[in-house]
């Protein structure tokens, strides 16, 4: 029997889902006739309000899953908490209701769907080619002109970057036809070197005509038969006695390869968008690399608002499907994302459906992909700091967090503590110190923990603690308004019998507990002065700050932890690392000057170096940035 739904009976089968049901959202007798069937369903609140939008290869079993007892993330159970209706539409397959998803998400922008907020035109570079002096110029909009169209680029950035890179290297005129047309001698780019002023036609035709299709290979990515080419006429040159022509062919050959260089591509070609992601104290940052021919081209940031997705790959499935699905963008035959994303086959289906051709998505990838994979992801990473700690957010929280605590006034400082060790082996104590402006790094302070038993953090605290305010009370600093400790009951009092002792009475104690799973948005404040236990709203901005205040001091604890763990190894890091030898260790240090440059460089960097080659390069770097 077929199983296959036609038109009339996906009618059928909407029409007896979609029905009202009453403000006490019955959700037993809603699913006792929900079919099984993919779809997608749609959830509103008392007033009508759509609230999420969702796609299921099973109906039944997904909605099924927002009514459990138990195992639901914070964000989740509120929007349970929301519903008094949910309508479903049948579709024919997975693919169809993901579609048709992301179109209603685009329509009716739900509060608990990640929503993004980038509709605008993408730019491109156009080249007049039906010229006999075509210009190459920026353009956005409708492509009504003859020519050929490259792009689209990630913004107006990238396509300015390229038009200056294919000035300096080809020479070839941007001018408007207006300016092109009335010039009598070479304007002020021929001056500078920016232009061969095929508008005096200086140039033959035929000449311009080869840098003109050097510019389009330089579009497409064949950078490096462009050199070939180069160095050919070059060779030709020179036999010829004709040494300018030649200069002129080295300096463009040099141009490229300093161009090649700082997209840091060898070789390889293709298009690819790379998607980094970051998740950190409420906040979520998606850095993208577009890759055409490639090299890369431009980056974007964004900072979606997201609503129930959870984990990375949840969050970079919905990212994606709005992304490309719910927009009329380019989609490239290769998306590659730092994990694998959910659905991914799904997503795969959709995408190649809607680009007409193939569509891969892949998270394992080597040479210079995993470059681009990892560049993608330190920035994602390094965007969401910047993003936590601009002002404007950390004061909102800062407002957040006094109501929320019901404090007489807003706290100017806070400091967090926070203890790491590998087994009780070189323990070390953080201390990280916010303003009102978010960190205060030249305030943070490391405590080295000695004279304990292995393992008891207890102690450790109380000791760290006893250091930090026996100073702050000398007068050697400033205290603070609020205290917060990275654990529960236990390490709170260590912090009150702390302060007790040191006689200081005017810090609010506040632990920072992390609940039964260990999972964000969880956590349980202790206030010291009652020991009441409060539990502030997963979205709460409040929490967000002291998510941020505690995974700083976790973060500055375990490098502190590290450092003195690999102090003694670090002294010689050079030495026991296989293929390196007297030789190329004094090499390596008169390149850079110092083993700590050597520990910051990358790969690329050590494979400069004469006497080392990319293998050792990359022992090199894995030995000084082994994490046993």
């Amino acid at each position: 029997m077929n199983d296959t739904p036609d038109n009339d009976s996906l009618a059928e089968l909407n029409k007896q889902q979609e029905q009202q049901i009453s403000t006490a959202f019955d959700s037993q007798s809603f699913l006792a006739r929900l079919t099984r069937r993919p779809g997608i369903y749609q959830m509103f609140n008392q007033r009508g309000e759509i609230l999420y939008v969702g796609k299921a290869k099973n109906l039944k079993n997904r909605v099924s899953s927002y009514f459990r007892s138990t195992g639901l993330n914070v964000k989740t159970q509120a929007l349970v908490s929301r519903i008094a209706d949910i309508q479903v539409t049948v579709t024919h397959s997975e693919t169809e209701a993901l579609l048709l998803e992301q179109n209603l998400i685009k329509t009716n922008r739900p509060p608990y769907n990640i929503l993004l907020r980038d509709d605008k035109s993408y730019p491109y570079i156009f080249v007049s080619t039906g010229q006999q002096y075509p210009a190459v110029r920026f353009h956005r909009g409708a492509k009504r002109q003859k020519g050929r169209y490259f792009g689209p680029f990630p913004s107006s950035a990238a396509v300015r970057d390229s038009l200056t890179i294919m000035q300096k290297v080809f020479r070839i005129r941007q001018c408007e036809e207006s300016f092109f047309k009335n010039r009598s001698r070479p304007c002020l780019q021929y001056q500078i070197h920016r232009c061969s002023a095929p508008c005096v036609e200086i140039p033959s035709p035929e000449a311009y005509q080869a840098d003109i299709r050097h510019a389009m290979m330089f579009l497409e990515g064949k950078n490096s038969k462009i050199k070939d080419e180069l160095a050919e006429q070059m060779e030709h040159a020179s036999e010829q006695l004709d040494f300018e022509a030649a200069a002129i062919y080295r300096d463009q050959i040099v141009s490229l390869q300093q161009v090649q260089e700082q997209q840091h591509v060898s070789g390889q070609s293709g298009d690819a968008d790379v998607i980094g992601c970051a998740q950190q104290s409420g906040s979520v940052c998606m850095h993208m690399l577009f890759v055409r021919g490639g090299r890369i081209i431009g980056s974007k940031v964004y900072h979606p608002r997201f609503g129930i997705e959870e984990t990375p790959q949840e969050l970079l499935s919905a990212f994606i499907a709005q992304w490309y699905l719910g927009s009329g963008r380019e989609i490239p035959p290769v998306l590659i994302t730092v994990v694998e994303a959910a659905d991914h086959e799904v997503l795969e289906e959709a995408l190649s459906e809607r680009s007409g051709r193939k569509v891969k998505l892949v998270h394992r990838v080597r040479s210079d992909k995993a470059g681009w994979q990892k560049l993608a992801q330190t920035n994602a990473e390094q965007n969401l700091q910047s993003h936590l700690a601009s002002k404007q957010s950390i004061y909102n929280r800062y407002l957040a967090l006094q109501e929320a605590l019901q404090l007489d006034a807003m706290p100017q400082r806070m400091e967090c503590f926070d203890i790491s060790h590998s087994s009780g082996e070189a323990t070390v104590a953080s201390c990280v110190v916010f303003d009102r402006n978010g960190p205060l790094k030249s305030d943070y302070r490391h405590f080295n923990i000695n004279d304990i038993t292995p393992g008891d953090d207890y102690a450790a605290m109380h000791q760290a603690l006893t250091r930090r305010y026996t100073r702050l009370k000398k007068g050697e600093g400033k205290l603070p308004d609020i205290l917060w400790i990275d654990g529960g009951k236990g390490q709170v009092s260590q912090a009150i019998e702390v302060l007790a002792e040191l006689q200081i009475d005017e810090v609010l104690i506040v632990g920072v507990a992390k609940g039964s799973d260990r999972k964000a948005g969880l956590e349980t404040l202790i206030m010291g002065d009652s020991g009441v236990e409060i539990a502030l709203k997963a979205d709460s901005p409040a929490l967000h700050l002291i998510q941020y205040i505690r995974d700083e001091s976790h973060r500055f604890a375990i490098t502190g932890h590290r450092a003195r763990r690999g102090k003694a190894r670090r002294t010689s890091s050079l030495e026991g690392i296989s293929g390196v030898g007297p030789k190329r260790r004094r090499e390596l240090l008169k390149h850079f000057g110092s083993v700590s440059s050597i520990e910051t460089a990358s790969v690329e960097e050590i494979g400069k170096v004469s006497t080392i080659s990319r293998k050792i390069a990359e022992d090199i770097y894995a030995a000084l940035h082994h994490d046993p």
